[in-house]
């Protein structure tokens, strides 16, 4: 069985409210004199309160497409200031009830926080003027009831149209909020693009290279290595085919799709990077199964060893023994991840290959951003060291 909901609950009372309002007013004019010459006493106000009950309270998922908000505001708003003419026309008093004023607030509220900006104004000028207006039905003497009345119109008016405004103001930062965010998670993910794609790029040349070798060499040791770059270009395909679909996708579903990485995946991505001649040993603190850490720390580490191991590959192809260390210092609460490599600069690649240099800068760009710190330099003796320092954030 279904609960009610709270927001459900006050809902129906405040449907209630405004049909025991707009009945309050047939009733009040059933007593009064008819205001046109050829309809009722009761006929004119029951229009009017029809209209404006059926533009306030139609739902919204049964609308037709000409219902617009303007439509659904000016049209009562007229409606109501006919009839206020037609009695001072024919000086027929027609009584002032609580259900024409309650759907005339109703609608402002509507224009103002709902109906396009430059339609705004105009709709919320026709409902507030309609509102106004009520009090001098049949009574064009200014008496200092109406007069009264007027200026508790009005001060309605100002609160009604105040809190809509607030409200329409705090959409709109809602929606700029949501536009700056989105903007900026799809650059995030264009550069991730960028990483993903450079690294398996990186290590497609190489060992191309490497089989362009062993063609001559070792001819019958050519299957591992092509099957090295068969897998590399799958994974390519597979994070450009993931990276653009998440551009282009503007669901809920786009955070779980993203391609980021994390801790388990930097074991798959040194599995992967090794080739014929190189030595990859990856060290894990078991400390760091004692907690979850962050998920943006672990996507930041996972793309330090990721950059790291890219360098390698660009500008040190010829080193042998690579180490990766995740350490998780207790007492700081640190996590700390290195990359170093024994090699000496030497590469093979093509200049093109070698990158612009942005990758380290980006990359400390995010370390730095999570509170890090990021370092990278040659070793005290043969090779290169990159090192990232992570403040953990666990209570």
């Amino acid at each position: 069985m279904n609960s009610v909901s709270a927001q459900g609950c006050v809902r129906g009372l405040a449907v209630g409210v405004l049909l025991a309002a707009g009945v309050v007013d047939v009733l009040f004019a059933s007593d009064g004199a008819s205001v046109l010459p050829t309809a009722g006493p009761v006929w004119p106000t029951l229009a009017v309160v029809l209209i404006g009950l059926a533009a306030v309270l139609w739902p919204a998922g049964r609308r037709p497409e000409w219902l617009t908000p303007q439509v659904r505001t000016a049209v009562p708003a007229l409606a109501s200031a006919l009839l206020t003419a037609a009695s001072l026309l024919v000086q027929g008093e027609v009584m002032l009830g609580p259900g024409e004023i309650t759907i005339l607030l109703c609608l402002l509220f509507i224009a103002v926080r709902h109906c396009p900006p430059r339609r705004a104004m105009v709709c919320g000028t026709l409902d507030a003027g309609a509102l106004l207006i009520l009090p001098v039905r049949g009574d064009m003497t200014l008496s200092s009831d109406v007069l009264g009345l007027q200026i508790i119109g009005l001060l309605l008016v100002g609160l009604v149209a105040g809190f809509a405004g607030y409200l329409r103001s705090m959409d709109y930062r809602r929606t700029v909020a949501v536009s700056d965010t989105r903007r900026s998670e799809r650059l995030a993910i264009a550069a991730d693009l960028h990483d993903f794609v450079a690294h398996h790029v990186t290590g497609i040349l190489v060992q191309t290279q490497v089989a362009r070798m062993m063609a001559t060499t070792q001819p019958q040791d050519l299957d591992p290595v092509l099957a090295g770059i068969e897998r590399a270009a799958t994974e390519a395909l597979a994070s450009m085919r993931r990276t653009v679909g998440v551009l282009r996708d503007t669901g809920p579903e786009v955070a779980d799709r993203r391609p980021v990485g994390d801790l388990a995946g930097i074991a798959e991505l040194i599995e992967g990077f090794a080739t014929p001649g190189q030595q990859v040993v990856l060290h894990g603190d078991p400390a760091l199964s004692s907690g979850a850490l962050p998920h943006e720390v672990q996507a930041a580490a996972f793309r330090v060893v990721q950059e790291a191991l890219t360098n390698i590959r660009r500008h040190a192809a010829d080193a042998t023994h690579i180490e990766v260390r995740l350490r998780f210092d207790t007492d700081t609460d640190r996590l700390v991840v290195s990359v170093t490599d024994d090699g000496r600069g030497g590469t093979q690649l093509p200049a093109a290959a070698h990158g612009g240099g942005f990758g380290l800068v980006g990359l400390k760009e995010r370390v730095t951003a999570l509170g890090g710190e990021l370092d990278a330099g040659p070793r005290g003796g043969v090779g290169w060291e990159v090192r990232a320092v992570f403040s953990a954030g666990r209570s």
